[in-house]
Protein backbone atom coordinates (compact mmCIF):
# COMPACT_ATOMS: atom_id res chain seq x y z
CA UNK A 1 0.00 0.00 0.00
CA UNK A 2 0.93 3.55 -0.62
CA UNK A 3 0.02 6.81 -0.30
CA UNK A 4 1.81 9.84 -1.97
CA UNK A 5 0.66 13.48 -0.70
CA UNK A 6 0.53 16.43 -2.88
CA UNK A 7 -0.41 20.14 -2.86
CA UNK A 8 0.98 21.59 0.44
CA UNK A 9 2.59 24.83 0.63
CA UNK A 10 2.86 28.63 1.45
CA UNK A 11 -0.44 30.12 1.63
CA UNK A 12 -1.96 33.58 3.45
CA UNK A 13 -4.30 33.94 5.39
CA UNK A 14 -7.93 33.71 3.98
CA UNK A 15 -6.71 31.62 1.14
CA UNK A 16 -7.28 28.55 -0.63
CA UNK A 17 -5.35 25.21 -1.40
CA UNK A 18 -5.99 21.74 -2.55
CA UNK A 19 -4.16 18.70 -1.05
CA UNK A 20 -3.85 15.33 -3.36
CA UNK A 21 -3.57 11.99 -2.39
CA UNK A 22 -2.75 9.29 -5.12
CA UNK A 23 -3.31 5.46 -3.81
CA UNK A 24 -1.95 2.07 -4.57
CA UNK A 25 -1.77 -1.70 -3.77
CA UNK A 26 -5.56 -1.67 -2.94
CA UNK A 27 -9.36 -1.78 -3.99
CA UNK A 28 -9.42 2.17 -3.39
CA UNK A 29 -13.50 2.52 -4.54
CA UNK A 30 -13.88 0.02 -1.78
CA UNK A 31 -12.77 1.82 1.15
CA UNK A 32 -13.27 5.15 3.29
CA UNK A 33 -10.24 7.41 3.14
CA UNK A 34 -9.36 9.93 5.45
CA UNK A 35 -7.16 13.38 5.75
CA UNK A 36 -5.71 14.45 9.19
CA UNK A 37 -3.31 16.69 10.24
CA UNK A 38 -0.63 17.49 13.06
CA UNK A 39 0.55 20.61 14.23
CA UNK A 40 3.44 21.58 15.99
CA UNK A 41 3.62 19.65 19.51
CA UNK A 42 0.19 18.73 19.26
CA UNK A 43 -1.52 15.08 18.59
CA UNK A 44 -2.77 14.22 14.78
CA UNK A 45 -6.43 15.04 14.32
CA UNK A 46 -9.14 14.00 11.59
CA UNK A 47 -9.70 16.84 9.41
CA UNK A 48 -12.13 15.06 6.63
CA UNK A 49 -13.31 12.04 6.04
CA UNK A 50 -15.49 10.33 2.54
CA UNK A 51 -16.86 7.09 2.62
CA UNK A 52 -16.87 4.43 -0.33
CA UNK A 53 -20.37 5.80 -1.40
CA UNK A 54 -18.94 9.38 -1.11
CA UNK A 55 -20.29 10.22 2.23
CA UNK A 56 -18.23 13.33 3.75
CA UNK A 57 -17.50 14.43 7.05
CA UNK A 58 -15.06 17.02 7.99
CA UNK A 59 -14.31 20.86 8.35
CA UNK A 60 -13.22 21.08 4.73
CA UNK A 61 -13.97 19.62 1.31
CA UNK A 62 -13.00 16.34 0.42
CA UNK A 63 -13.31 14.47 -2.36
CA UNK A 64 -12.35 11.75 -4.31
CA UNK A 65 -12.10 10.13 -8.20
CA UNK A 66 -12.24 6.28 -8.52
CA UNK A 67 -11.15 6.32 -11.70
CA UNK A 68 -7.73 7.59 -10.86
CA UNK A 69 -7.08 6.34 -7.15
CA UNK A 70 -7.03 9.48 -5.96
CA UNK A 71 -8.76 11.63 -2.60
CA UNK A 72 -8.55 15.34 -2.89
CA UNK A 73 -9.22 17.79 0.24
CA UNK A 74 -9.57 21.09 -0.79
CA UNK A 75 -9.29 24.21 1.82
CA UNK A 76 -11.10 27.56 1.87
CA UNK A 77 -10.70 30.54 4.08
CA UNK A 78 -7.34 29.63 5.84
CA UNK A 79 -6.25 30.31 9.38
CA UNK A 80 -2.84 30.26 10.27
CA UNK A 81 -3.90 27.74 13.15
CA UNK A 82 -4.55 25.24 10.03
CA UNK A 83 -0.69 25.01 9.86
CA UNK A 84 0.17 21.41 10.01
CA UNK A 85 1.21 18.55 8.86
CA UNK A 86 -1.32 16.78 6.26
CA UNK A 87 -1.34 12.94 6.24
CA UNK A 88 -3.69 10.95 3.87
CA UNK A 89 -4.88 7.57 5.75
CA UNK A 90 -6.58 4.35 4.65
CA UNK A 91 -7.42 1.69 7.05
CA UNK A 92 -3.47 1.66 9.01
CA UNK A 93 -1.67 2.96 6.39
CA UNK A 94 -0.33 6.75 6.10
CA UNK A 95 1.23 8.75 3.69
CA UNK A 96 4.18 10.73 4.30
CA UNK A 97 2.10 13.73 4.98
CA UNK A 98 2.81 17.45 3.26
CA UNK A 99 3.51 21.34 4.79
CA UNK A 100 0.82 23.61 4.87
CA UNK A 101 1.45 26.90 6.32
CA UNK A 102 -1.19 29.75 6.77
CA UNK A 103 1.15 32.72 7.42
CA UNK A 104 1.32 36.35 6.05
Amino acid sequence: VQLVESGGGLVQPGGSLTLTCVASGFTFSNYRLSWYRQAPGKGRELVATISSTGVRRGRFTISRDDAKNTVYLHMDNLKPEDTAVYYCKWADSWGQGTQVTVSS
